[in-house]
């Protein structure tokens, strides 16, 4: 298997829910044989009574017992699951479909409590099932019962985490998070005061060969950088990706494109170093977190929904973003290998990309909510304050154009010089504020 399948198909377990239970039920298939064994040991060796055990139960007690664990198993696996389609549901249509496979899907705590369920269940089921008419298996029936006390307190605790993961603030915060992790594994240097130049293909010459994908469109999830300088450097050659990560790439459009003894190439070869999917995802895409948390905000910001608090929340993270990205050396991937020769060329986003996608589309949408104006204001004037010079033109236009909005939004007078006001919480803070945040 090669490695865009085994990252694709990485990729689909870590966003698909029944793969925690389907562990859990080989987990069942391992234990449950182990603590029949353990239970036969301990009665031999003295250590359990037959008749007493633990608990003292008789038969009657012991398969009420485990009964109960079943049937509350079930009612929670049934509830949880339900529950989960209304949540994503409700998540998709009031924050964007994009945070369903990217969050609410990934969610380790969910999928392992689900997990614990299944097992339970199983483990009780097994457990009365084996049980004969005149021995009860003690030592299962103990285990059984720490299994379903722990599934009551983990259903408890599951209703509590996720009434408050489904919370804007907990969604956008985790965005965010994530989209700090890609920052830092993408653009991992400093920025080192130099703006980058924005134009390459004019300095390069055509390439020598170029590699077309082939078999089905996608979307490009991931490029394995380190495997791509190793054939550049075997073969002596520039290998340079022409889409970026989170590009759609049809069948037959360039793929690769190749500079120097091209014919030492594989182009099968090449083509196991780029992963595909159906839909982004953040590993190697920085762009993904600025996109869905844009998406929230403009969802929030929609006549249908009406919520500018919640945009608020998004403009929020994607300040915290751009604090870091601003920070971070941007310049066009020239990836070198040991010898310091350039060996692979990746285009990333620039600066602009990052600031035109966090302040476009919700300026042109909310530019009329006074409470959305103050909280740009307020980020683009923290951010100029906060990042190196060289940062700063970008800012300055996105400023010019917000005073523009708001002077074709606003009215009166009075509601233009307090949308002009910079708040870090919107509406309802202090320019004072905006230094410190």
């Amino acid at each position: 298997m090669g490695w865009n399948r085994r990252y694709s198909l990485k990729s689909y377990v870590r966003s698909s829910l029944w793969t925690v239970p389907l562990i859990a039920v080989a987990i069942y298939a391992v234990v449950k044989p182990l603590t029949e064994m353990v239970g036969r040991w301990m009665i031999r060796q003295g250590i359990l009574d037959p008749e007493t055990g633990f608990f003292g139960l008789s038969m009657t007690g012991a398969r009420s017992l485990l009964a109960d664990i079943v049937s509350a198993d079930l009612a929670f696996l049934v509830f949880t699951f339900g529950s989960l389609l209304v949540a994503i549901q409700v998540a998709g249509g009031q924050y964007t479909p994009r945070i369903i496979a990217t969050t609410l899907l990934r969610d380790n705590i969910i999928r392992s409590i689900s997990g614990l369920f299944v097992f339970t269940l199983l483990f009780a089921n097994r457990t009365a099932g084996w049980m004969g008419e005149e021995q009860v298996h003690q030592f299962q029936v103990f285990i059984a019962a720490l299994f379903g006390f722990a599934s009551v307190v983990a259903f408890l605790f599951l209703i509590d985490y996720a009434a408050k993961f489904l919370r804007p603030v907990s969604l956008v915060a985790r965005i965010g998070e994530q989209g700090l992790a890609v920052v830092d594994s993408v653009y991992p240097a400093p920025s080192s005061g130099v703006v980058a130049a924005p134009e390459r293909d004019g300095a390069r010459a055509d390439p020598d060969r170029i590699v077309r994908l082939q078999g089905r469109s996608g979307i490009v999830l991931a490029v394995n950088l380190k495997m791509l300088v190793a054939e550049a450097r075997r073969t002596r050659t520039i290998i340079e990706v022409a889409p970026q990560v989170g590009d759609f790439v049809a069948v037959d459009e360039p793929l690769f494109y190749v500079y120097g003894k091209a014919g030492a190439i594989d182009d099968s070869r090449l083509r196991t170093l780029v992963a595909f999917g159906t839909e982004r995802t953040m590993e190697q895409d920085p762009m993904f977190a600025f996109r869905i948390l844009v998406d929230i905000a403009l969802k929030a910001l929609s006549a249908a929904i009406n919520d500018p608090t919640t945009a608020v929340l998004a403009i929020d993270q994607l300040h915290r973003l751009l604090r870091l990205v601003g920070k971070r050396s941007l310049r066009i991937e020239e990836i070198v290998d040991r010898s310091g020769q350039v060996r692979v060329i990746l285009r990333t986003p620039n600066w602009e990309d990052f600031v035109h996608i966090s302040f476009r589309e919700i300026r042109q949408c909310g530019a009329g909510s006074i409470q959305i104006a103050r909280r740009l204001r307020a980020a683009i004037e923290n951010l100029i304050q906060s990042l190196p010079e060289h940062r700063h033109d970008a800012l300055y236009v996105e400023l010019a154009l917000l005073d523009r909005a708001i002077l074709s939004k606003q009215e009166f007078p009075e509601d233009v010089a307090l949308a002009r006001i910079p708040d870090s919480q919107g509406l309802g803070g202090s320019a004072a504020s905006v230094a410190g945040h």
